[in-house]
């Protein structure tokens, strides 16, 4: 018996069979693009999408014991919706997280409702990325589209029409949409009342980890599934991915390291807070029922390695090409061992929490002509990792105290970039051997569906520990040190605008 997560991003669908031990079987992906509009928009081609998870089911099923998968659950981006009408047929693209063509409806709808009253329904604070407002740009530009669709829905609860569900969303995606009662566990009426949206056009919330249904039989088999396969309501891929690294208790907190570099910790009760409005840092519910979740994120995060490899790693991609290594493997090789003398304000994107800052750049102090290649490196990560320790300190000194860093992504794959982020964020790191967290989170609920084991005890079944790193004692002073001046740099540098 089998179970499979599939994982709906932005730029690729993933799909991995898991056995009943939570042993990772096979794995397939599929790329597709986002779609950029003259207007800034941002938007996905939601019928390919769809297309490209049914090829990576296909493949997977096809690559082990016929029919032997049993229950699936789906992962996915937050915000993204797309608009069906009566017969099922799509009538718009997807606009995902990075559309902003509704940046004015962000600054102008929550006053009238409320800024406070949305933070404290929703556990959100306000930004264009949200569906909300993607809804209320919708209305007023594609006014037609608006009128004729039947549903509104995720990736989550698209792809589970398509597998013929009636489409239910879970609890943590709802979360992401700023129109979900975090509270109460339903869609806000006052939200859809303001806005003049039915919740009949919106998926059913149901909690993380129960079956919304099964697949239709002729699509079933068409896809290689069980003839009874069921799916089971996940949600948003941030919380999906830290239960499938094993953050199923309060205290702790997985840290993707990778193109963005986001934190997201679990905690036992929601926290509302003036200071956690104020610093954008949300909550919503776990992928575990009765658990919630916060995250933190560096929208530049490993982006600003990619930036230094194409600006100044030709020889390191030179390299890499003729001898098959990593060219990231090759610049991390280089850099310094110790604690750097250079300052750097990681905001070559918009900053991501705690400021949402679009505007102010980033920065990097401290350079002389003696500074070396290494060196600057180090900076570089240390900057983006100096940016998640101060996201750390916000949540702490508002009452959620995180212990330990379970890290997953390209970056855990470096020892050395490990332990640079547990000497500066001060915080034990676990490193679990874990591929695809997002599809190992989802097949895990899966499974606790079918076999009534809770899933906070399958979570520390299945998922297996490779290395705990601590903190360097002597870098870790060095660092607080450089944290105390780190904390100073974003006021002044954003005094200066270029």
């Amino acid at each position: 018996m089998n179970f499979l997560g599939i994982d709906i991003g932005t730029s690729r669908c993933k799909a991995t069979i898991f056995n009943e031990n939570g042993l990772q079987l096979v794995q397939a992906y599929r790329l597709y693009d986002v779609l950029f509009t003259p207007d800034g928009g941002a938007e996905l081609n939601s019928d390919a999408v769809i297309s490209k998870c049914f090829e990576v089911i296909r493949e997977c099923t096809s690559r082990v014991k016929p029919r032997s998968v049993t229950g699936l659950g789906i992962s996915c981006q937050g915000e993204a919706f797309t608009a069906v009408d009566g017969h099922g047929k799509t009538l718009s693209n997807a606009m995902v997280s990075m559309d902003m063509r509704a940046e004015n409806y962000s600054k102008t709808w929550p006053g009238q409702f409320g800024t406070d009253r949305l933070y404290k329904i929703t556990g959100q604070t306000v930004h264009p990325m949200y569906t909300l407002f993607k809804l209320l740009w919708l209305k007023d530009h594609m006014p037609e589209v608006w009128s004729n669709a039947v549903k509104f829905l995720c990736f989550e609860d698209l792809l589970q029409y398509r597998l013929g569900l009636d489409p239910a969303i879970g609890w943590p995606l709802a979360g992401r949409t700023m129109m979900f009662d975090v509270r109460e566990h339903r869609w806000s009426s006052a939200i859809l009342d303001a806005i003049e949206l039915s919740p009949e056009k919106m998926a059913t919330p149901l909690p993380p980890g129960t079956i919304a249904g099964k697949v239709n039989s002729n699509i079933a088999s068409d896809l290689g599934l069980a003839k009874d396969a069921f799916v089971v309501t996940a949600g948003h891929d941030q919380p999906c991915a830290a239960l499938g690294a094993g953050v199923a208790s309060s205290g702790s907190a997985i840290y993707a390291s990778g193109t963005v570099e986001c934190i997201t910790a679990a905690f036992s009760k929601p926290f509302f807070s003036d200071q956690l409005l104020k610093n954008n840092l949300c909550i919503y519910d776990h992928t575990i029922e009765g658990m919630y979740v916060t995250i933190a994120y560096s929208l530049t995060g490993g982006n600003i390695l990619k930036w230094f490899r194409n600006e100044f790693g030709a020889r390191e991609m030179e390299v890499a090409e003729r001898t098959g290594a990593d060219p990231y493997d090759l610049i991390v090789s280089q850099m310094d061992l110790k604690p750097s003398g250079l300052m750097v304000l990681p905001y070559f994107t918009p900053s991501g929490t705690p400021y949402f800052d679009t505007g102010t750049k980033g920065a990097i102090l401290g350079l002389r002509l003696s500074t070396k290649r290494g060196e600057f490196i180090r900076a570089l990560l240390e900057g983006v990792a100096l940016e998640m320790r101060l996201n750390l300190e916000i949540l702490e000194n508002s009452g959620y105290q995180i212990d330990v860093l379970h890290i997953v992504g390209g970056g855990a794959k470096s020892h050395v970039l490990s332990q640079l982020k547990a000497d500066v964020t001060g915080k034990k790191v676990i490193i679990p051997d874990v591929n695809e967290a997002g599809c190992l989170g989802v097949a895990m609920l899966a499974c606790s569906a079918h076999s009534k084991i809770p899933v906070a005890e399958l979570a520390k079944q299945w998922v297996k520990i490779t290395a705990e790193i601590e903190p360097d004692a002597d870098f870790s002073t060095v660092y607080t040190d450089k944290f105390g001046k780190y904390k100073e740099l974003y006021q002044k540098i954003r005094e200066i605008q270029l």
